[in-house]
Parts: structure tokens; C-alpha cells; sequence
């Protein structure tokens, strides 16, 4: 078997798909271990532009918008592929009879990416925004109680509301995602990708903003964050997490409050 055939065959059966997939997310964490500790080493800066590299570290506290970018689109790699390996199992499981490739596999992934890096562009504006108005430091934490309030209570209230509950419907299962929407094909992968992003947007975008409190280059926040979104979209814990989470969130804003009033 010369090495096209072997890749075919690989392609075929999507074990390029999850070295990329989980390879993507193993690198996206070491650059943002890398940014947080502001060090290019370990060698990376042989694979990166010194340039860029430079304006990721600063990134939070120059507030350039396309470094932001680039920090935030890391950050959504890092954090929400992750999310996204079950529904990317159940799409490989309806591989078995030849339903889905590698190649598929991968363009679902790029589509629900798509939805994420447009949330990243969302996020790098409100960062400089914030920091420009100095109401987030160079970590890309609130300055402010009262801006930490806000998004404490605003996730929190999100927690139960209907839309989230909706979105969490459709990403806790899956099979019934695709048995619904399902068509071959590489654009066709594309597209439900693009929708199961969409999906995991209204998820989590109101707990993604969080990173504000916690500062955006938090590695503990991104870790906790990440195993949190991951578990609320199980079928089998998700839904004794959600509320919960809702009530600790609004609790958190409401010691926020009596902190910025001066009463704590």
C-alpha cells in the first residue's frame, strides 16, 4: 500500500480527524499557558512569528483588536472544542455504515469553530472597548464591582432562561441533531456545524464572558470554565448543573453589590 492510499484509508476512517481535532486542542492550551505566564518558550517561538507571537502576550495589556482576536480565537479552541467531542463521537459512530469520513468529521468541526471565532471577534471589540475605558486591567479583568456584578447576575439570569435551556436540548443530544438534519457530504458537515456552533453559542456565551471576572487570561478560570460547559452539556449531569450554577452566580453578584455599596 504506497503512503496516498494509506492516507486515503485514514482519511477514510477519521483517524486523521481526531489527531487533528484533539492535537488542535492540546496546542491551543499550551499557547494560552504560554500567554498567560507571558514566556514564548518551550522552543514555540521556532513555529510562531516573533511579531505575533509578542502582540499575543501583550495582547490585554496594549489592547490591540486583532491580537485580542487571535487570543480570544485561542481561548475558543482551547475551550469549546472540547464541548464538542461528544457530538463529534456520535457523528464518527454513524461512520460505521458509511455515513460520515474524516473529511466530514473535520468540516463539522471547522463550521462549529466558524460560529465560535465569530463570538471571538464579539469579545475582542468588548475587550478593547472595556479597556479603554479602563474598566478591565492588563489580565482582562473587571476594574469595576459594578461591571463584575453585572456579569455575574447576567449569567446567572441566563442560566434560566428558555433560550438556554433550548440550546442545551440540542446539544446534550446529539443523535437526534443529526438524525434531523442529516445530509452527505463535506457541506453538508459544514453546515450542521455551523448550527450545532450556533447551538453552543447560546449555551455558554453568557458563562465565555465570565472571563472578565475571572481575567481572560486565567488559566484556573479557562480550566474550571471548560469542565463546567463540558459536564452541563451531559444528559445525565447537565440538568442537576444549570440551575444551581444560576443561584451560585446571582449569589456571587449579589456579595458583588453589598462589596461595591460598602456594606461587606
Amino acid at each position: 500500500m504506497d503512503h496516498k492510499t494509506r492516507l486515503s484509508s485514514l482519511l477514510r476512517t477519521g483517524a486523521v480527524a481526531w489527531l487533528v481535532v484533539y492535537g488542535a486542542i492540546l496546542f491551543a492550551w499550551f499557547l494560552l499557558a504560554s500567554m498567560a505566564s507571558e514566556m514564548p518558550g518551550f522552543g514555540l517561538m521556532r513555529f510562531t512569528a516573533p511579531a505575533i507571537w509578542e502582540a499575543l502576550c501583550l495582547s490585554a495589556a496594549d489592547a490591540r483588536p486583532m491580537a485580542l482576536f487571535g487570543m480570544w480565537a485561542v481561548m475558543s479552541v482551547a475551550m469549546m472544542l472540547p464541548t464538542f467531542v461528544p457530538a463529534l463521537h456520535t457523528f464518527r459512530d454513524l461512520g460505521a455504515a458509511g455515513a460520515s469520513t474524516g473529511r466530514s468529521t473535520l468540516a463539522l468541526a471547522l463550521g462549529y469553530l466558524g460560529v465560535w471565532f465569530g463570538f471571538s471577534l464579539f469579545a475582542a471589540v468588548a475587550q478593547f472597548m472595556l479597556a479603554n475605558a479602563t474598566l478591565v486591567g492588563p489580565d482582562g479583568a473587571s476594574t469595576s464591582l459594578w461591571l463584575t456584578a453585572a456579569l455575574l447576575a447576567g449569567a446567572g439570569l441566563y442560566q434560566f432562561s428558555s433560550l438556554k435551556e433550548a440550546c442545551l436540548a440540542k446539544c446534550r443530544m446529539p443523535l437526534t441533531f443529526f438524525m434531523e438534519r442529516w445530509a452527505p457530504g463535506q457541506v453538508a458537515a459544514l453546515r450542521m456545524g455551523l448550527q450545532l456552533g450556533a447551538h453552543c453559542l447560546g449555551c455558554c456565551w453568557a458563562l465565555m464572558l465570565l472571563g472578565f471576572v475571572g481575567g481572560t487570561m486565567n488559566l484556573v478560570w479557562m480550566g474550571v470554565a471548560t469542565i463546567f460547559m463540558a459536564m452541563e452539556k451531559l444528559p445525565e449531569l447537565g440538568a442537576y448543573m444549570t440551575r444551581p450554577a444560576g443561584w451560585i452566580l446571582l449569589g456571587g453578584a449579589g456579595l458583588v453589590v453589598l462589596r461595591a455599596l460598602g456594606l461587606l
